[in-house]
């Protein structure tokens, strides 16, 4: 393939996947901090996000997102949705027409309520919008263990084009038309695990987290399929897949953060201890005031947004859960 890659975000996630890239087709990753981008140029390590972690050695950093993007045939965005808007828009000057961009982020964002792709399509109209997710946790691909992930894009023709650049030998890349169930089934599923991660800290069992999940994912499912989404996308990797690893992984941030608060710690402190975003933390909020506006019953969510929000312990939201009437388990509740 004579093709190249710019990918902006030198975090665990973007890293990981730049370094994927690298094995076929040349790459280069944009870092804010110079130290990251000498580490990367020098040892091929990122040591901040990926300790004991080796990166491809053809794989190039820039600390210059104009250097980074300019001569690029695809654009990756491995940055949190928060600062998403903010980093394309000092990129867009030096992409050149046409080149499809890819997310990477499992987020949305505040104040607008958009995913990754509508951001791209505001920002960049006339580009390719797509995303990149699935059950990916960084260090296990990097370590060489297998996994599998999904691009979707409307365009199959460019997702079956793209899929080439990112899958490698344990790593198998899938295409999927359905670019809304497959961002909401990243996005959403964080704020499941949240839940999921305050379960196990608070020392409940296996049972009570595989509730969690498969009711958490019967809430994702009806407001990604009342937001446009298609029901199997929830079935597949971007939904099930992906909620599953995030839900019962150490190494999934959104996952670590409910299991400390579940331990009774704050959340303050839990984040000024992490060098990397836990997007439920952020997307909450969101997803409350989507389900608002969709008319969508999701109470794992309205319980963890009173416990981020509104100080609500873990101990209160698990008896708001117990105090609900359930009905048929295919209704809301």
């Amino acid at each position: 393939m004579n093709l190249r890659v710019g990918l902006l975000g030198g975090g665990s996630w973007g890293t990981t996947v730049a370094s994927l890239t690298a094995h076929n087709v040349p790459t280069t990753i944009w870092a804010r901090r110079q130290e990251t981008v000498d580490e990367i140029n020098t040892h091929h390590t990122n040591g901040r996000y990926l300790p004991n972690c080796t990166l491809h050695e053809s794989l190039k950093a820039s600390a210059s997102i104009e250097e980074t993007v300019n001569s690029a045939d695809v654009i990756v965005m491995g940055i949190p949705a928060q600062a998403f808007r903010k980093v394309l828009i000092a990129a867009k000057p030096h992409i050149r027409p046409w080149v499809p961009i890819v997310s990477l982020s499992k987020g949305l964002e505040k104040g607008t309520q958009m995913r990754m792709t509508q951001i791209i399509e505001e920002v960049m109209p006339g580009h390719p919008a797509g995303v990149l997710t699935g059950p990916n946790l960084a260090r296990e691909i990097l370590a060489g263990q297998a996994a599998a992930s999904v691009i979707a894009m409307v365009d199959d023709t460019i997702a079956s084009s793209l899929k080439n650049v990112f899958r490698t030998g344990l790593f198998r890349v899938y295409t999927n038309s359905d670019v809304v169930g497959c961002e909401l089934g990243g996005a959403l599923k964080n704020v499941v695990a949240l839940a999921a991660g305050m379960g196990d800290g608070a020392g409940a069992g296996v049972n009570t987290r595989s509730a969690i999940i498969t009711r958490g994912l019967a809430e994702l499912t009806r407001l990604g399929v009342a937001m446009g989404g298609r029901p199997e996308t929830f079935a597949g990797l971007a939904g099930m897949g992906d909620l599953v690893a995030t839900c019962t992984s150490p190494l999934s941030r959104n996952f670590t953060v409910g299991y400390q608060l579940g331990k009774g710690r704050l959340l303050d402190d839990i984040i000024d201890e992490m060098s990397m975003v836990a997007e439920g933390v952020k997307s909450v909020s969101v997803v409350m005031d989507l389900a608002d506006k969709y008319k969508v019953d999701m109470p794992i969510a309205h319980e963890i947004y009173k416990v981020i929000h509104e100080g609500n312990t873990v101990q209160d939201a698990f008896r708001g859960l117990i105090q609900k009437e359930s009905g048929a388990e295919a209704e809301p509740g």
